[in-house]
C-alpha cells in the first residue's frame, strides 16, 4: 500500500504494518510534492493501493484512467467528530478484506466500509 502526503501519519502507517500490511509513504519514495498523476502512476508501477485523502483529485484521475491496484479514499467533512481515525481506516480496509471485494481498478471511498 502507498500512503498519500496526507495520510502518511506514523501512527497510521504503524497500525497498517501491525495489521499485516506493506505499507511505503510518499515521503519514503520522494514523491511529497509530487503531482497526483505521479504519484498513482509509481502506485500502478509499483502495484500498490493507493491511500488518501485527496479524494475529488483522484477520482479524477481513476475516471481517466481505471486501471490500478485500487484507490482507497478517505472522506473528510468539516465535522471532525465525524472524520474517520486511524483505526476506523484500518477497520474498513479490513472489513474490505474479510468481504473479498475486489479492489483492483476500483475507487473506495473507505468512509463506508467503516462499519
Amino acid at each position: 500500500m502507498l500512503l498519500d502526503e496526507d495520510s502518511q501519519a506514523k501512527y497510521l502507517v504503524n497500525l497498517l504494518q501491525s495489521a499485516g500490511h506493506d505499507v511505503i509513504t510518499v515521503k519514503s519514495v520522494d514523491l511529497m510534492n509530487h503531482p497526483d498523476a505521479i504519484v498513482l502512476d509509481f502506485a500502478r508501477q509499483s502495484k500498490r493501493v493507493l491511500l488518501t485523502r485527496n479524494c475529488d483529485d483522484f477520482q479524477e484521475l481513476h475516471q481517466i484512467n481505471p486501471l490500478h491496484s485500487g484507490i482507497f479514499a478517505v472522506y473528510q467533512g468539516s465535522d471532525v467528530a465525524k472524520n474517520m481515525s486511524y483505526q476506523d481506516i484500518l477497520k474498513a480496509i479490513t472489513n474490505l478484506e474479510l468481504a473479498e471485494y475486489a479492489i483492483q481498478n476500483q475507487f473506495i471511498i473507505l468512509n463506508q466500509w467503516n462499519y
